[in-house]
């Protein structure tokens, strides 16, 4: 890379790769870096002050909530463990994918900036199926009914309805971005299954794409009060050489709202085609 292109590129690095000046800093107390150049911090739980946890201090943590029909109440505004996104453990993660060998020369061979180019976050894209949970550093609130279980993202003030009564597949569904999901309960887990997630959605922050053949198996438990565990297998057989199941993720119970936020008028878009261009030109 010329000497020019690199200064370019990180300038741009420094002031937009990451989505830091995004989240809100009066939730965590602390700088949130996510992504590429994340760092964990080193409490989320001990920021959340509200009237319920006076001074900060998390609830005790008792048993799960329970509704009229004996399964968990899923029900809460749910914050990430921030330390899933810092850069060892992302690495890690992408280690154990087991990608197809041309999937893995793919990623492999794209530039910095073409990474960031594809990256939904970059184009105001919605996250996905499971990117709402694996590339969303933002709360989630779960809303629990009798049949249905609705998901609102504060990450571009999403949300998605999910059937619970064991309901089929519609045939031939077409794909959307939190694509067809219908679940039941397996004991105290909810076994969400989703398919027709559109492609230009991520699995992860650092280029994980995926075919229209993707099937996604969540699954979500609430093992206490104050814990929501959610995990996730992959089938691809367009990109996988074989299905992937993540290890468990754990989020924290808070008492707080959503805030809107949409993502708008994106400079770095311009900014990253113009890195490809220019790296374009120099071959």
């Amino acid at each position: 890379m010329a000497d020019g292109r690199k200064r370019k590129w990180e300038a741009i690095t420094n002031m937009a790769r990451t989505e830091t000046t995004r989240i809100k800093l009066r939730r965590t107390g602390c700088i949130l870096a996510l992504a590429i150049v994340a760092v964990a911090c080193a409490s989320i739980s001990g920021a959340a002050q509200d009237e319920k946890n006076p001074g900060g201090a998390p609830p005790k943590a008792g048993p799960a909530p329970r509704t009229a029909d004996g399964h968990p109440d899923l029900s809460g505004v749910w914050f990430p463990d921030m330390r899933q996104y810092a850069p060892p453990a992302m690495a890690a993660v992408a280690q154990t994918v087991p990608f197809q060998p041309w999937a893995a020369a793919k990623i492999k061979a794209m530039s910095p900036a073409e990474l960031e180019l594809a990256r939904p976050s970059v184009n105001c894209a919605p996250r996905g199926t499971p990117g709402m949970w694996f590339a969303n550093p933002y709360p989630v609130q779960l809303v629990q009914t009798r049949d249905e279980l609705i998901q609102l993202n504060e990450l571009n003030t999403n949300f998605r309805v999910i059937h619970t009564d064991g309901r089929p597949h519609t045939k031939n569904p077409d794909p959307t971005f939190a694509g067809e999901a219908t679940a039941h309960w397996e004991g105290d887990t909810l076994v969400i299954d989703v398919i027709a997630i559109d492609e230009r959605t991520w699995n992860n922050f650092i280029g994980w794409f995926h075919s229209d053949q993707e099937h996604v198996i969540e699954r979500l438990s609430r093992p206490s009060e104050n814990a929501l565990i959610y995990q996730v297998t992959i089938e691809d057989p367009k990109v996988l050489t074989r299905p992937w199941t993540s290890e468990p993720h754990q989020w924290s119970l808070h008492h707080e709202d959503l805030e809107e936020y949409y993502c708008t008028n994106n400079n770095e878009l311009e900014q990253y085609k113009s890195l490809v261009k220019d790296a374009g030109g120099a071959k």
